[in-house]
Formats: structure tokens, C-alpha cells, sequence
């Protein structure tokens, strides 16, 4: 049976990781992305203007200044949707509290054959498999424990940062393409 956990007990796993939290993002909409303020800056052409110093950003900071990572893979379209375009942009953030992001098309993720869902992966011992609507809501989160299972994660966080592009020669990619 699956092992469903609510989000304040999801958003506790950020700081109670030992050493590593790996996700692996794969889809062209994020609801709650959509609804941020930072979000219709964007999309109207003007600067995000995130905020470095909310709880969200002094929490990763805390975090990666005892040594724990934050890495993630972002699987992006060609052409890349409006929300993969503010992915793109808000890396800068990310990267600014300590994450490592990569990107990888999505025709590539394909060919390695990775999974659609979107999952992090805390010290690759358990998955937070995200479940979403059809309208690119979060709904739950789903722990998975099982060795066998979490090795297959594993391999998948392995490929899919063996083949990512680092951000920014990505985002000079698709700058240059577009």
C-alpha cells in the first residue's frame, strides 16, 4: 500500500536530510508557480524580482552551509512552455541559496527512457514521489521506501545527471535559440 504523508511532513524532510536531496522535475506546469506574484512579473516581461531572503530561500541556505546538497534535473520542452521559461529564470535564484540545477530535453529524457513522475530523492534512501491534478496541482506525496525501489531512483537520478546541461550554458542555449 502506498505511503501517503501530508506536506507540512513533506516540507519537514528539507531539513531533517542528511546529505543530499536530488529531484528530478518533468512537467511543462507548475499550479504553484502559476499563482506567485514572482510568476505574473515574469510573464509580463519584467524582472521576478524573488525574494533571497524569504523562509523558503533561508531554509536552503541554513541547509547547504552544513554541507547538504539540493540538486536537481529539469526536464524542459523545445520549445520550452512559459512555465519551464520561468524555471529557467528562477534558477538563478535557486542557485544563489545553493542548489545545483541541470536541464535536459525532453527528447533526451525519452530516449534514456525516465520516468514522467516527479520525485525527490533525500539521501538516496527514500522517494517523495509528487502527485499532481490535471491542472498541475500538487496533491500528495507518496514515500517509498522499498531498497529495490529506491535503487531504480537511483539510476535514474544518476542518468539523468550524467546527460543534464549545467544551467547556465543551458539557459545560454535557449537564449540564443529563441
Amino acid at each position: 500500500m502506498p505511503v501517503l504523508i501530508g506536506f507540512d511532513e513533506f516540507d519537514g524532510m528539507f531539513e531533517t536530510f542528511e546529505h543530499t536531496a536530488w529531484r528530478l522535475e518533468t512537467r511543462r506546469a507548475y499550479r504553484s508557480d502559476e499563482e506567485t506574484e514572482t510568476y505574473q512579473r515574469f510573464t509580463q516581461g519584467r524582472d521576478a524580482e524573488y525574494d533571497l531572503n524569504d523562509p523558503w530561500c533561508a531554509s536552503r541556505r541554513e541547509q547547504a552551509a552544513l554541507g547538504k546538497r539540493f540538486e536537481r534535473v529539469r526536464i524542459v520542452d523545445n520549445p520550452p512552455t512559459p512555465g519551464q521559461l520561468y524555471l529557467l529564470d528562477g534558477a538563478r535564484r535557486n542557485a544563489a541559496v545553493g542548489e545545483d540545477i541541470r536541464n535536459l530535453w525532453r527528447s533526451d529524457a525519452e530516449r534514456l527512457r525516465l520516468p514522467s513522475e516527479d520525485f525527490w530523492l533525500f539521501d538516496s534512501r527514500v522517494v517523495a514521489l509528487l502527485h499532481f491534478d490535471d491542472a498541475d496541482r500538487m496533491t500528495g506525496v507518496e514515500l517509498i521506501t522499498d531498497p529495490v525501489k529506491v535503487v531504480r531512483y537511483c539510476q535514474v537520478r544518476d542518468a539523468a545527471w550524467h546527460h543534464a546541461i549545467p544551467h547556465e550554458e543551458f539557459a545560454g542555449r535557449v537564449a540564443s535559440a529563441g
